[in-house]
């Protein structure tokens, strides 16, 4: 077991592609990756963790008028010389992968030495005026729909939040599991608080290339995939930042996609999540997601739901 003490070498994690390879796994042709572990039972364990009835998002508003995104907005009459009835209408553009909202990004996102998950080549999974002809988020329509499990870090630590550039390690996993009294099982979805939710409302730091995000260590791919985690949600871009492996800048998404298929949301909001939780005293409950039915894109902006 990779620890603090005893992190993965980078050949290691050079090793992690073919050791933790899901290639073949749920067939050749399969596009689903890990969330083939979503199974009917995975499923009916989530509708059974709701248990209070009460929803929280999990995502963030997303401003429309910014670098990343860009918003029209008309106000139209019908007929136009009546004026009486109207309505107004949106175009609204955005960067599918931004750190600006809450996204997903499926298989077809990040591809190592030439290869996507299932070892397609690029030439075969995007074309450069028709999109993504492998793995796109349309294959993801009928949703995400598992149990969630919140592993909430800075609680498990006993801070309000981890630095900028802070690892996560599988003992703090398991610290985790152990104060909230949960097991993260099969099929399941794992939503790692790093607590940047709080330090960006308290203190309005924002997560930036210089400095870094906590998140992920590489150490943690073991256990994912030991796990049969079928995705991940982080309130962060899920890699800490530096990643301490120059070769692999960012091996939770590098390894986790192209190896083994794992689908990820990035940049979440779980401080109502946490809060909720902390209130309920239970970690667990039904986590739903849905990309919108984009043809040939590689993300798409989603809101995640808990259920208690």
């Amino acid at each position: 077991m990779y620890s603090r003490q005893h992190p993965p070498t980078t050949d290691d994690v050079l090793g992690f592609f073919t050791k933790l390879s899901n290639w073949g796994r749920w067939g050749l042709d399969d596009q689903l990756g890990t969330l083939n572990l979503i199974t009917p039972e995975a499923r009916l364990r989530g509708i059974a963790a709701a248990r209070h009835g009460i929803s929280v998002s999990c995502a963030w508003d997303v401003a429309t008028a910014t670098d990343s995104t860009t918003r029209d907005t008309e106000v139209q009459h019908f007929p136009p010389e009546e004026h009486r009835w109207g309505g107004v209408n949106e175009k609204v553009r955005y960067d599918c992968h931004d750190a600006a909202f809450t996204h997903l990004d499926a298989v077809s996102h990040i591809f190592w030495d030439g290869k996507f998950y299932n070892a397609r080549e690029v030439v075969d999974v995007v074309d450069a005026e028709g999109g993504i002809k492998f793995g796109s988020v349309n294959v993801a329509s009928a949703g995400l729909m598992t149990r969630g499990v919140l592993l909430d870090i800075p609680k498990a630590r006993g801070v309000d939040w981890l630095e900028l550039g802070e690892p996560i390690f599988p003992e703090d996993l398991a610290a985790a599991e152990e104060r909230q009294n949960v097991v993260v099982q099969s099929g399941d979805a794992v939503l790692l608080r790093t607590g940047y939710d709080r330090m960006r409302r308290e203190t309005d730091r924002r997560i930036s290339g210089i400095d870094g995000q906590p998140g992920w260590h590489a150490a943690c791919l073991p256990w994912l995939r030991e796990r049969d985690v079928a995705y991940v949600g982080c309130d962060t871009g899920q890699d800490t930042l530096p990643s301490g492996y120059d070769t692999i800048p960012l091996p939770i998404h590098t390894v986790g996609q192209s190896a083994m298929g794992l689908w990820l949301i990035d940049h979440c909001d779980l401080y109502e999540c946490a809060q909720t939780a902390e209130r309920l005293q239970q970690w667990d409950f039904l986590l739903s997601a849905a990309p919108i039915r984009f043809e040939a894109t590689s993300g798409s902006a989603v809101n995640p739901i808990a259920t208690f």
